[in-house]
């Protein structure tokens, strides 16, 4: 039997020994062994500087019909706790013919899908624009450092997919009935993530630590009788004569590949494929987005902020989530929030700068980053509501704006002189924490200017609740603007294609629309990876 304990706060410098005993007594069992799992913990600082942690705790107790009538306190309850299980093994392979199953994009969706098909025995073949983890690192650091772009490998594109060059971040906001974020978390843990990800209230890798994991993870791939082909761009589909499958071409080499089943795990800057399978007539719309910038605080201020001043415990680099509904009706927000990290420039296309936050695990830069964004939908960005690719169109004009801003480099400006309009002097009491070069600039040529005001709102509205936030040396940089995909490519209940001419195509992940981070995007992978095993059958 499994009790579940909910709400059992703790001293955050309490040890091992102290959280043993709480649960003896909780449970009224003196001695014995006590096996137990935690399942979530969270800081509670509503009361600061009298900080907990709070925990949920899943205990495995013998059968006993007495027990909870002897516990005194509601916060205990029996629980079948859901273990998901991929519902195909090894032993069950593919019975149709012998094409493998094909996935586009080596990112978390398409690094599931690829392993979970492989270990159902599919040997799927994975096919990458960039290059391997390893070899991406030391391209992406010499971009940041020269200013040259490989517009193949970036922070864009490579093994890993975007999130690699990001805090790692694995909290989602999805509902899972079948256990499968778990599920999820533990095979990072297995690939050589810390457990501590399995319970921490907002998890996080690392981009230090992500690489190993992705390693590990297409080894497993490729030890199962799976491939991965790297430098591998999706140039072309074509149906073959026989209606029976795909002829895939590869960098322009036509008939690269024959499959059957094509999973498009596209990550969210994949515009030049974006643009070929809407030629090719697979049925897309465009989609909301958010747009914006990275802004820079001292790090020590959020900390004071969020635990109170001198916090008496290591907590590590503390974060934060901010909304604010603006007079007009807008929405602004923090995206993707990096505490102890780093701005970095994101930019995936010559003359065009995009920028992300990044933290590595120790999360221990001066500075803490996030994305502050407002929603544009279709309505926002395009007169022809039919353009499913006018998103990508809008994207491409701000991060042009940016990049002539910054004369090629990240343009910067501190809080203060953007809400004047005028350019910043990199004067203040904030140093930016940015990896590639940038340059003081006016922000305010980059974004329409009702985004440029429903911003600085916002910013003076996050204010009543983080004290300090709007402080006018606080740092902008420009142009956060691939917060989600702006393109969504139709499916049906199926997960395939829901146009009928195009059986055996599986859009999938971020990218594709259907997920919005590392997690919900290896889960998309997963649910995909059901779905071409069970078209198999």
């Amino acid at each position: 039997m499994i009790l579940r304990i909910s709400e059992l706060k703790m001293r955050p410098d309490h040890t091992r020994k102290e959280f043993e005993r709480e649960l003896r007594k909780i449970l009224q069992k003196k001695d014995g062994p006590l096996e137990y799992e935690i399942m979530r913990r969270s800081i509670d600082a509503r009361k600061k500087p009298d900080l907990f942690y709070v925990y949920t705790v899943d205990v495995k107790v013998e059968e006993n019909a007495g027990l909870l009538k002897k516990i005194k306190t509601k916060k205990v309850a029996v629980v079948n706790p859901l273990e998901y299980q991929f519902p195909y093994n090894s032993q069950r392979r593919k019975t149709k013919n012998s094409l493998r199953p094909v996935v586009v994009g080596c990112g978390p969706a398409g690094l599931f899908c690829a392993l979970m098909l492989a270990r159902s025995g599919l040997c799927p073949i994975l096919l990458e624009r960039g290059e391997p983890v390893e070899q991406r690192m030391e391209t992406v650091n010499r971009f940041w450092k020269d200013g040259i772009l490989n517009p193949d490998s970036n922070v864009q594109f490579g093994e890993g997919g975007a999130g690699t060059f990001s805090d790692g971040k694995l909290n989602t906001m999805i509902k899972d009935p079948d256990g499968r974020i778990r599920f999820v978390l533990k095979e990072f843990v297995r690939a050589g993530a810390d457990p501590v990800i399995l319970y921490d209230h907002k998890p996080h890798i690392g981009t230090d630590v992500l690489v190993n994991v992705v390693r590990n993870i297409r080894e497993e791939i490729i030890a199962l009788g799976g491939e991965v082909r790297f430098d591998s761009t999706l140039t072309g589909i074509t149906a073959l004569e026989s209606g029976s499958g795909y002829s895939l071409a590869i960098n322009g080499q036509e008939r690269a590949f024959t499959a059957e089943h094509v999973v498009l795990a596209l990550g969210h800057s994949a515009r030049d494929t974006f643009f070929m399978l809407y030629k090719l007539g697979l049925p897309m719309q465009a989609k909301a987005f958010a747009v914006g910038f990275r802004m820079e605080h001292s790090q020590e201020m959020i900390n004071e902020a969020m635990y109170g001043k001198n916090c008496p415990y290591e907590l590590g680099a503390a974060p934060y989530k901010v909304t604010y509904k603006c007079e007009n009706g807008r929405g602004v927000y923090s995206f993707c929030m990096c505490p102890g990290g780093y701005v970095v420039n994101a930019s995936s296309e010559e003359g065009m700068t995009a920028v992300n936050g990044m933290s590595y695990s120790s999360r221990s830069s001066t500075s803490a980053n996030s994305a502050i964004v407002v929603t544009v939908t279709p309505e926002d960005y395009s007169e022809d509501l039919q353009n499913p690719l006018a998103g990508i169109a809008f994207q491409r004009r701000i991060e042009r704006a940016a990049y002539e801003c910054g004369n090629g480099s990240i343009p910067v400006q501190r809080f203060g002189d953007f809400c004047e309009s005028k350019k910043t002097e990199l004067s203040g009491t904030i140093i930016s924490q940015c990896k590639g070069r940038y340059e003081a600039s006016d922000l305010r040529k980059i974004l329409p200017e009702e985004l440029n005001v429903s911003l600085i709102e916002g910013i003076h509205g996050f204010a009543r609740r983080i004290r300090g936030f709007d402080d006018p040396d606080a740092l902008l940089l420009g142009v956060e603007s691939r917060t989600s995909s702006p393109v969504r490519i139709l499916r049906g209940d199926n997960l395939q294609s829901s146009h009928p001419d195009f059986t055996g195509i599986y859009p999938c992940g971020e990218g594709a629309g259907y997920a919005g981070g590392i997690t919900s995007a290896a889960i998309d992978g997963i649910r995909v990876a059901e779905a071409v095993c069970a078209a198999y059958q």
